[in-house]
């Protein structure tokens, strides 16, 4: 089988969008803000998130017939690609997530009570982990989720369960629901795990769809994370770089030597690979069986990008750079945290094997 993903398209829709979402993400989330979330109870400002909903941002990839823009997934990317650069908080990806979830695996009663309160700001998430761990988004083993994110914010939670021999996706009711906080690594979000209540008839969504809505929550998640760590990995890279280009050390600024060029040259060039290999999957995520392999590479190569671009900062820094002021340590564990969520960086590139030999 022959994939053509060479071609990386940035459509005049997605180039105002990111224009907008940096400008937007830069005011909303500068870092002193970031910092003052970390110990806020819900983790993001409620006013913001409603200006986000006011802009439209939600509404983006849910249809016209549903109040929503009515445009592609691919232009969601943009908009998560600012979020990850400006490190903003809010529960934009769990509330697409469920919107597609709902879009692609609702029923129509379903779908027209809940996709057009979540484009207006509504908040909503999935809960589809289980304590194993296991990223097979089919595998229910018992009757407990974790790392539900924004779950108590949320007022529906599409969750995964077993029922009657089969897994199947529910809607259940936020006030349903008893969550308990999880303490994770990446600071800058909310996750909370909690047992799954009994679901009646009404709370289930369609049978016949279960699967094709699990695929397409797996890809969303996976394109969205992937624009989130892309930005985030050119961010962490001019944070060391306006470090490199002030601190000076033996009377020379830092950034004239050898050993801390190269790589940060090599963590420019892997934050730029990661980011063209994120619009091709832009590009491509519609399509069938070339929209995974394009996604995954884009995760895979995102997730490492951000990854030795955090690292080399912490090292770069110095004995500041292990302290907890130093931002570097923030943009490290959204890494960390994202190896978490829908597979590593080893787990796609495994996948990827499978799609491509």
């Amino acid at each position: 089988m022959t994939h053509h993903l060479a071609k990386i398209a940035l459509t005049e829709m997605q180039a105002e969008l990111r224009d907008q979402a940096m400008k937007f993400c830069a005011d909303k989330s500068p870092i002193a803000k970031v910092r003052a979330l970390l110990t806020d109870e819900r983790g993001y400002d409620p006013d913001v998130w409603q200006e986000m909903a006011d802009l439209g941002w939600l509404g983006i990839a849910i249809p016209e017939t549903h109040e929503g823009l009515g445009l592609e997934l691919a232009d969601i990317v943009p908009v998560a690609e600012a979020m990850g650069k400006y490190l903003m908080a809010s529960p934009f990806i769990s509330t697409t997530l469920a919107a597609q979830a709902i879009l692609f695996g609702g029923s129509d009663r379903q779908k027209a009570e809940w996709l057009p309160k979540l484009a207006s700001g509504t908040v909503a998430t999935v809960a589809l982990f289980e304590p194993s761990g296991a990223w097979d988004l089919d595998t229910v083993e018992g009757e407990t989720k974790t790392f539900v994110l924004n779950a108590d914010a949320a007022e529906i939670i599409v969750t995964t369960v077993r029922h009657d021999g089969q897994t199947r996706l529910a809607l259940i009711p936020r006030d349903r629901i008893e969550v308990e906080r999880e303490t994770i690594i990446d600071e800058t979000k909310r996750s909370y795990r909690f047992d799954v209540p009994k679901v009646t008839e009404d709370d289930l969504m369609p049978a016949d769809l279960t699967a094709a809505a699990l695929d397409r929550i797996e890809l969303v998640a996976n394109l969205m994370q992937s624009a989130e760590l892309s930005g985030a990995a050119m961010a962490c890279v001019d944070y060391t770089v306006d470090y490199l280009k002030t601190r000076k050390q033996f009377g020379k600024v830092i950034g004239a030597f050898q050993a801390l060029k190269h790589p940060t040259v090599d963590a420019f060039i892997d934050a730029e690979g990661a980011r063209s290999l994120l619009y091709a999957a832009a590009t491509h995520v519609e399509k069938q069986g070339d929209g995974e392999i394009a996604v995954r590479m884009a995760n895979a190569k995102a997730q490492g990008a951000l990854s030795y671009a955090a690292d080399r900062s912490i090292q770069f820094h110095g004995g500041f750079g292990f302290t907890y002021d130093c931002d570097a340590q923030l943009y490290r564990r959204v890494a960390m945290f994202a190896a978490s969520q829908f597979g590593d960086a080893a787990f796609h590139r495994a996948r990827l094997a499978e799609l491509l030999l």
